[in-house]
C-alpha cells in the first residue's frame, strides 16, 4: 500500500496518526496526511512515485491559462476523507492530546505546483517570480483561500491546532519571502482569526525573517535545526511560543547521544514557558522507534529539571 492509499483511508489515517501518542506517549497529535492533497483537490493530478521519489504531480503548472483552470475546492466534498480522518482521530483520542490538522503554506504549495516535485532550485517556479509575478499572484492567492476553507473545516472536523509548513520559504531574499510568502500567510491567519484556535508556522531556512513571523498573527514559529534557539527567543521575546528545533538526523545517534542533544537544546531555552520541542524539520523514515521514544524520555527528564531553575531576563 503506498502513501497516498494510506492518505486516503481514513480508518488507516488514524491508526498512524495515534500510533506515536500509544508508542511514544508524546503531547499531540499530527493528522497523518500530505499538504500535497489541496493542490490536488484543487484539480491538479497527484500520483505516488515508487522508491524516493514520493507524491508529485506529472502535469505542473505552467502558464496562466493552467492557474485559471484550477478550482477553490468545497473541502466537504473534495477534501471529505481528511475531514473524515480528524473527526475519527478525534472521538478516538478521546480528550487524551490536542489533535493539530496542517496544510502547506501558499509558497510552498505554489513552489510544487509549478514544479511537479521538489528540486535543487526551483526555477519554475522563480522564473514565474521575476517574469511574470501577476501570474504568481494569481496562483498564490487562489491556494490561499482554498487553503483558508480546508483549514476551517479541519478546525470544524476537530482540529485543534493548525500548522502551516512553509518548507521552502528559505529559498527567497527577503524582500520576495514577504511579497511571496508571508504575505499569504497572515492572509490565511486573518482569515482563521474568529475560529481562536493556535496558530503555528513553520518556515524552513527562514531565520533571518523571524520577526517577521512573529509579527504574523501566528501563535507559534517552528523553527528549523539551524537557528539558535536563545537567540530566537531574544529575538522575539515573549510574543508567540516557539517550536522545535532537534535536528533530525541526530535521531539516527546513539540514545546517549541523543540525551545530550535534548539537555543542551532544553537548557538553552531555558525554563519559562513558551517552548514545544519538536524536530526541526519532519523525522526521516528509517528513525529506529526506539530512538525516537529515548529522545521523548529525555525531554520529559531533562524538562522537569529545567523548570525548577529561575526563569530568564526575556520573560
Amino acid at each position: 500500500m503506498d502513501f497516498l492509499t494510506l492518505c486516503r483511508t481514513p480508518a488507516l489515517a488514524v491508526q498512524v496518526t495515534i500510533q506515536p501518542v500509544d508508542r511514544l506517549k508524546v503531547d499531540a497529535a499530527i493528522l497523518f496526511s500530505d499538504i500535497l492533497v489541496l493542490p490536488e483537490a484543487m484539480g491538479m493530478e497527484l500520483v505516488f512515485m515508487e522508491g524516493r521519489g514520493g507524491p508529485r504531480f506529472p502535469h505542473p503548472l505552467r502558464s496562466r491559462s493552467d492557474i485559471e483552470k484550477l478550482t477553490v475546492p468545497d473541502p466537504s466534498s473534495s477534501l471529505s476523507y481528511v475531514l473524515d480522518a480528524l473527526r475519527m482521530t478525534r472521538r478516538e483520542l478521546n480528550g487524551r492530546v490536542p489533535l493539530i490538522g496542517f496544510a502547506g503554506a501558499p509558497w510552498t504549495l505554489a513552489a510544487y505546483m509549478l514544479e511537479g516535485r521538489g528540486t535543487a532550485d526551483f526555477r519554475h517556479a522563480k522564473r514565474m517570480l521575476y517574469e511574470n509575478p501577476l501570474d504568481l499572484h494569481i496562483l498564490l492567492d487562489k491556494i490561499s483561500r482554498s487553503t483558508a476553507l480546508y483549514l476551517r473545516a479541519a478546525v470544524e472536523a476537530g482540529a485543534q491546532v493548525i500548522q502551516l509548513f512553509d518548507t521552502w520559504g528559505g529559498i527567497l531574499g527577503r524582500d520576495e519571502f514577504h511579497e511571496f510568502s508571508l504575505r499569504y500567510i497572515r492572509q490565511i491567519i486573518e482569515a482563521l482569526e474568529d475560529l481562536a484556535v493556535p496558530v503555528i508556522v513553520y518556515c524552513r531556512d527562514a531565520g533571518r525573517s523571524l520577526e517577521d513571523l512573529a509579527e504574523s498573527g501566528a501563535h507559534g514559529v517552528g523553527l528549523d535545526w539551524r537557528v539558535d534557539l536563545a537567540a530566537a527567543r531574544l529575538k522575539v521575546g515573549a510574543a508567540v511560543a516557539l517550536q522545535g528545533n532537534l535536528d533530525p538526523l541526530l535521531l539516527l545517534a546513539r540514545p546517549e547521544r541523543i540525551d545530550r542533544a535534548v539537555q543542551k537544546l532544553l537548557l538553552e531555552f531555558g525554563p519559562a514557558a513558551g517552548h514545544i520541542f519538536n524536530l526541526g524539520h519532519g523525522i526521516l523514515p528509517d528513525t529506529p522507534v526506539e530512538n525516537a521514544a529515548a529522545c521523548v524520555e529525555a525531554v520529559r527528564k531533562h524538562s522537569a529539571a529545567i523548570r525548577r531553575q529561575p526563569t530568564p531576563r526575556w520573560t
